[in-house]
């Protein structure tokens, strides 16, 4: 049968089953240009999926940030998935404005991208909010990258890898990054939904996203304690120097 292999930046590699209706390698070319994320359908597929999934997360999300595409982490995912490494690329391929996180799915037949973007999520299954993994060995953090709260910009693209035994390789880069390892347990923040952005909601996600990145964890408190004009604070903590109700 059809097997398929899904990978995250942070986590081992899992392998899943997967039903396809269309394996005949002749329909190989018209199969990959019609997935192609130069398509806009595909684009929209993408941000659709993702942003329904994110919308319908257990418990509420009150700071879900809805998801956009980026031409630009579309266009290192493609750089990366013609390499047909299938594996991880370094996190200096995945930069765009800032650092990208990164999901892979590979897969013997090909597969509808809201079927790979599907299966990552699916590790929900094995996955408790503010417990994290509920077994031992799982693999969660393909989930945790589709559902995390401030990841708002998406890139995926496709490439067919003939000499490997999972030809079909499927790569997506989330910007910024998720799977932080100090919140692992809670992807977003659980409550009302768009609790963090009543002015700024759009059936159930936030569309107002801070544009900064802080660079140490504990920037909130800095910025608290030393105030943004301090040398420190200002070069290290734009996102919690700049960003008062922007989510962050």
């Amino acid at each position: 049968g059809n097997r398929a292999l899904a990978r995250n930046s942070t986590v081992h590699a899992m392998k899943a089953q997967v039903r396809m209706t269309i394996g005949v390698m002749s329909m190989l070319p018209s199969y990959l240009t019609s997935r192609s994320t130069d398509n806009v359908d595909q684009q929209k597929e993408i941000v659709d999926k993702h942003n329904a999934l994110r919308r319908g997360v257990m418990p509420n999300a009150t700071n879900m940030l809805r998801m956009e595409w980026s031409p630009e982490a579309a266009q290192n995912a493609k750089n990366w998935a013609n390499e047909c490494t299938l594996s991880h690329s370094p996190p200096e391929r995945r930069k765009t404005t800032g650092d990208c996180g990164e999901n892979l799915y590979m897969s013997s037949a090909p597969s509808s991208w809201s079927d790979a973007i599907q299966s990552w999520y699916n590790e929900v299954e094995d996955f408790k909010y503010g417990i994290g993994a509920t077994r031992p060995m799982a693999v969660t953090g393909h989930y945790t990258q589709v559902v995390w709260y401030k990841s708002y910009q998406i890139g995926c693209a496709i490439a067919f890898c003939p000499d490997r035994e999972y030809s079909y390789f499927y790569v997506c880069h989330y910007c910024p990054p998720g799977n932080d390892e100090n919140l692992i347990k809670t992807p977003y923040k659980s409550g009302a939904v768009c609790g963090d952005c009543p002015n700024d909601c759009d059936n159930g996600l936030c569309t107002n996203p801070c544009k900064y990145e802080d660079v140490y964890f504990n920037c909130p408190d800095l910025a608290k304690r030393f105030g943004c004009t301090h040398p420190f604070t200002k070069e290290n903590c734009l996102a919690s120097c700049h960003c008062a109700a922007e989510i962050k």
